[in-house]
């Protein structure tokens, strides 16, 4: 049985519902979350994607994503994929909640659209990065990236990146770290 996702108008109000498939196949609109592990160094710890994944295979993407599965609020998902995805068990009151955005890309190898609301949070982790869980089949393992080198990239690195993760998350954890203390 394939896992059927909300579909959502552009006020983000339920409107039915579709296989993630389907979703991804006609770029219909969803909602999903990315969690951002940042260290207490400035450090963002990503998640380099498996090799056969349906979306952006093979590039370094947040520490945490995810589709909101249909009866979950974008919180409940998060702290869900965070667990899943890096085997770290957090609380709410441990998201810093970082931004609400509509996001529309397309993958050129996949020929897929993403076409989503993105609730993106940020956990301060500080533990070492060798003791994150690898999600078996999703994803290769982890990295970590100063993000003052995440701001000056080579063109040989930008590429190993999906492309939100450099042209909009990085700016905004920058922004949302600059109101907090660490």
């Amino acid at each position: 049985m394939k896992l059927l996702l909300n579909i959502v108008d552009v006020n983000d109000k339920i409107i039915g519902e579709k296989t993630r498939e389907e979703i991804h196949k006609h770029g219909l609109l969803h909602r999903e979350v990315h969690v951002y592990f940042i260290t207490p160094n400035y450090e963002l710890i990503v998640q380099h994607r498996a090799k056969d994944k349906d979306t952006y295979p093979d590039l370094l993407d947040a520490t945490v994503g995810g589709h909101v599965e249909i009866g979950d609020s974008y919180e409940e998902t998060a702290l869900k994929e965070t667990e899943e995805e890096t085997g770290i068990k957090i609380k709410a009151n441990d998201l810093i909640f970082v931004d609400k955005t509509r996001v529309r890309s397309e993958d050129v190898i996949t020929k897929t659209i993403n076409n989503s609301f993105r609730v993106s949070y940020l956990y301060i982790y500080r533990g070492n990065i060798k003791d994150l869980k690898i999600e078996l089949g999703k994803s290769q393992g982890f990295g970590i990236w100063s993000l003052d080198k995440l701001s000056n990239l080579s063109a040989a690195d930008k590429v190993k990146f999906i492309p939100y993760i450099l042209e909009t998350a990085v700016t905004q954890l920058v922004a949302t770290l600059n109101n907090i203390k660490l």
